[in-house]
């Protein structure tokens, strides 16, 4: 249990970290125009995109962060895929 929280807690820091030192701030989001319907759960979409970096950046890091390298690139799959299934949830 606490080998899970503590993978959790770094991968959560590394994508803290990775948002801390982004080049470029994300761009904000389009106007609404009239008759438009606003894009649903900006953050999350975000949250996807910096997973995906974050995960880019484990696989290709020149040590294995401890040993827990492995467990957090399942931690970043499991959670990419549960944001996946609930954007795709909430299309229904």
């Amino acid at each position: 249990m606490m080998k899970k929280i503590f993978t959790a807690t770094l991968v959560f820091g590394m994508l803290a970290t990775s948002a801390a030192f982004a080049a470029q701030p994300a761009p904000a989001p389009a106007p609404v125009q009239k008759g438009e319907k606003a894009e649903q759960h900006p953050h999350i979409r975000a949250a996807l995109r910096e997973l995906r970096e974050a995960k880019r950046e484990l696989e290709t890091a020149a040590h294995d962060f401890g040993g827990h390298r492995k467990e957090a690139i399942e931690a970043v799959d499991n959670a990419i895929k549960q944001l996946q299934e609930a954007q795709e949830y909430d299309k229904k």
